[in-house]
């Protein structure tokens, strides 16, 4: 059987999978929503199936799949993969959650594919030929390893540093161990933008005494890409970011002589190895498992273990308050010391966010808005401005709320139609999407069952439970609520004439539907 692969994004990294792919002669298909840059690149490879959609590739014969779009679209998009049983490999991060990564590892053992990520260093040569150099106890016992990943720019705006660079250094660090770290401790600095951090420097300690560094930075003079490694025997450097890019050893270190910490300084040896491209290195390992026989380097546990070392790490700098981090004087909106705001958020200018409240990574929040107290908003949730939200409310991801919504105390959004503590249900295939239309009101305690839309203008009572779509201007009440009446943009309620006429001739009331005179 002849292997054939589709790639499934043709972007900024998706055009290098492509190329090699091609060059290894097992290129068939490409999945791009992007009509322009699907033109583009079927000149390039004008005997390459193209498609638009996920979905008709899954009902051609490819082997396996590679996904080298977004990292927000990862998860989604192997969890459709893996089902239709294809073996995968997904670019870095595999998903932009642990709990996802952990979710998609047990659908990759339960079809029997096999599930890889693109931690493209664990195979580049030198770090292979590092690896073999601490399995055959070239320096000893391993106790001390760093990495710096330093640059001058490739800033991001949907994540930190930490979660850009950081994956390679980690991944290395675990293919190199195989342990998971006892503590990880984290700490940095967000210079460019309020809680995106620029610079960040994580200590883990793992067992047997071995200790980790990893210092990245998008803020630096120059380019530097080093890893050293320290053993009881010798020590081991290796700078991807030099010309010659040599693994060198050094016969150095502290012997103890009769009680006595004596430095041993020896010779230093250019380790050869056989360079190559590690992406050509990382696909051909993924072709040559197309037959199912188990991958051991980059697999989904080396995917999980990471992420859950990136949550480790950046709940680490959430507990690193500042000034700078908490009210967030130069970006123009207000945070309370006690709250926090995660990564990877958007928060427009004047908004104010008060006491214990909590903002997901990835949520955005336009202009302007007031965030009251013990207000939890989730990841993806969009909201737009000038809206109000007052305490002790949560917007589950799934609600959207346009511009000037009012949310009452203790009022209640929900996203899942039959929840079941026992089978978990999360993401996009649970969630049922709740849309609260411009300028509507919402009473203190009233509960919105998910699904609905509530139309512009509208006014629900305190208490309201709210089963249903919401016309606009409609004034609703009662469990379940229903319509009793119709409000005008100021929220009075709103009365009518033989001809169905408002009685300040502003609007006119036909079959259910409130429309504006003009």
């Amino acid at each position: 059987m002849v292997d054939k692969v589709c790639l499934v994004g043709i972007g900024r990294w998706g055009k290098n999978h492509a190329k090699t792919l091609h060059n290894l002669g097992v290129l068939a298909g490409i999945v791009e929503t992007n009509a322009n840059r699907a033109e583009q690149f079927k000149e390039l490879y004008p005997d390459v199936n193209f498609h638009n959609s996920l979905k008709f590739a899954l009902e051609e014969d490819y082997t396996g799949f590679v996904v080298a779009t977004p990292a927000e679209f990862h998860y989604n998009l192997a969890k459709f993969i893996l089902k239709a049983k294809r073996h995968l490999l997904v670019e870095k991060p595999l998903a932009l959650q642990a709990g996802e990564a952990r979710e998609l590892q047990t659908l990759a053992k339960q079809n029997g594919v096999n599930l890889m990520v693109g931690h493209v260093l664990l195979f580049h040569p030198a770090i292979k030929k590092i690896k073999e150099l601490l399995d055959t106890n070239k320096i000893g016992k391993l106790q001390y390893l760093y990495s710096n990943r330093l640059n001058l720019g490739t800033i991001r705006t949907e994540e930190n540093i930490l979660w850009s660079f950081a994956p390679h250094d980690i991944s290395i660090f675990q293919y190199f161990i195989g342990k998971k770290p006892l503590e990880v401790i984290s700490r940095g600095g967000a210079f460019l933008q309020a809680h995106i951090h620029d610079t960040t420097l994580t200590s883990l300690t793992y067992p047997e005494n071995i200790v980790g560094h990893i210092f990245v930075s998008w803020l630096h003079p120059f380019k530097e890409q080093r890893l050293v490694v320290i053993g009881s025997k010798g020590m081991l450097s290796f700078e991807d970011s030099s010309s010659d890019k040599n693994i060198l050893f050094y016969e150095k270190g502290i012997d103890w002589v009769e009680g006595e910490p004596i430095k041993r300084d020896g010779p230093t040896e250019v380790i050869p190895y056989d360079k190559a491209m590690p992406l050509t290195e990382e696909l051909r390992y993924f072709i040559d498992h197309l037959d199912g026989s188990p991958v051991t380097i980059s697999d989904a546990r080396n995917a999980v273990d990471v992420l859950e070392i990136l949550e480790q790490a950046g709940q680490e700098l959430l507990q690193q308050v500042t000034p700078k981090q908490s009210v967030a004087p130069d970006s123009g909106w207000y945070c309370h010391p006690t709250s926090i705001v995660d990564d990877n958020t958007q928060i427009g200018n004047g908004t104010k966010i008060w006491h214990y409240s909590h903002i997901q990574s990835h949520a955005s929040i336009g202009k302007g808005c007031s965030i009251g107290q013990n207000v939890n908003i989730a990841n993806n949730v969009r909201i737009g401005n000038k809206v109000k939200i007052q305490n002790n409310v949560s917007v589950y991801e799934g609600v959207e709320l346009e511009d000037y919504v009012f949310c009452g105390p203790s009022m209640v959004f929900t996203n899942i139609m039959i929840p079941r503590s026992e089978f978990p249900q999360r993401g996009s295939d649970f969630y049922l999407k709740t849309l609260v239309k411009k300028s509507a009101t919402i009473g203190a305690n009233a509960t919105i069952v998910c699904g609905i839309t509530i139309g512009e203008y509208a006014l629900i009572g305190a208490g309201t439970v709210v089963t249903k779509d919401v016309p606009a201007h409609a004034l609703i009440i009662g469990n379940p609520g229903r319509v009793v009446g119709w409000v005008d943009k100021k929220g009075n309620r709103l009365e009518f004439d033989q001809n169905n006429v408002s009685s300040d001739g502003k609007y006119r009331l036909e079959n259910e539907i409130l429309t504006v005179i003009k």
